[in-house]
């Protein structure tokens, strides 16, 4: 059967105006329509925070559970029905924070969900608290002087925690978001899809660089499998090893040709370049890097539980209650 984005969509969005959560949610409901996944096999699970509102507008299975938790409601649909395709929404705050230890372990097992996190780098619900990827030196409503921590990078914690899969993309660029929803959804395990998005009252601008196709084009680049790290309005840019490190370069600048470029492969098992890809900042003179950055295959969590369910059932004499009790020592009480 086909479906089209409008087979997926439920009730009328309460967002502010220009909030990013508006871009993502019709690029989602465009990319679920060109997976052909039905809408009663796709389960949205999403926590507390703005961009937590998103299932209620979604015309599958739905939940919005408690604050970080949403990672734990995922992970538990998905191995009691593994046929469901499951799509976690989570914001910085609320995935990052007091959800950080479901999201690492989540991809420690590598369990067969897709993860979203919209990351706004601030707390937008409760009105402008800085969160775990809120910059060193920003200025809130909680840290009126700056704050004075290094922020979480998102890229770094899945690739601590083992992860398999991550991409990112900017919310304004609806082919980037569909491309990597895609991908996420086609990779089995759980796979990290960042979203850079601004939150238009407390933190608007956060992403100005590329958050438009024209800066796209000089401050971005996109991570093609099997070709050549290029960037620029024409390509001009390219990107090669230094040492253990990354560097610009110029085509035609000393001799240089896309021949010296470095080839992206995602399916590389070693994340060292993953990594380092994934890092790149305009603050350090690198472009930011879009599209599918880590992409390799591992066992899955939910298929080795309901496998090994299987297996011991295969062992055991009962099968259910009744032949627990009627098959070990039985005594009677006269």
């Amino acid at each position: 059967m086909t479906y089209t984005a409008q087979d997926y969509k439920k009730g009328q969005p309460r967002w502010c105006p220009g909030c990013g959560d508006h871009f993502f949610l019709a690029s989602l409901h465009k990319a679920m329509a060109e997976l052909s996944i039905p809408p009663y096999e796709t389960a949205v699970i999403s926590g507390i925070g703005c961009s937590s509102r998103l299932p209620y507008y979604m015309n599958t299975y739905a939940m919005q559970t408690v604050h970080g938790r949403a990672a734990a409601i995922a992970t538990g649909a998905k191995v009691t029905n593994p046929d469901l395709t499951i799509w976690q929404v989570s914001g910085d705050g609320d995935g990052l924070a007091i959800g950080g230890n479901h999201f690492i372990h989540a991809l420690r097992r590598n369990v067969d969900i897709n993860i979203i996190l919209l990351n706004n780098r601030i707390y937008g619900l409760t009105k402008g608290q800085y969160s775990p990827t809120s910059p060193r030196g920003f200025v809130s409503k909680s840290s009126p002087y700056g704050t004075v921590e290094d922020p979480f990078r998102p890229a770094e914690l899945t690739f601590g925690a083992r992860g398999k899969f991550f991409a990112r993309a900017v919310a304004t660029d609806s082919a980037g978001v569909v491309e990597i929803m895609k991908a996420g959804c086609q990779h089995k395990g759980t796979s990290v899809c960042e979203i850079l998005q601004h939150c238009v009252i407390f933190n608007d601008g956060a992403y100005d660089p590329v958050y438009t196709s024209p800066g796209r084009k000089t401050n971005a680049i996109y991570l093609k499998q099997g070709q050549p790290m290029l960037f620029g309005e024409r390509n001009e840019y390219g990107l090669m090893q230094e040492g253990f490190g990354l560097k610009v370069v110029k085509l035609g600048e000393n001799g240089i040709t896309e021949q010296d470029i470095l080839v992206h492969d995602a399916h590389t098992e070693d994340a060292t370049l993953h990594m380092k890809l994934a890092l790149m900042d305009n603050d350090s003179g690198f472009p930011v890097a879009l599209g599918v950055i880590r992409d390799v295959a591992g066992p899955t969590y939910d298929q080795a539980v309901n496998e090994q369910i299987e297996e011991v059932k295969g062992k055991k004499r009962y099968h259910n209650f009744t032949e627990l009790l009627e098959t070990n020592d039985i005594w009677e009480v006269k």
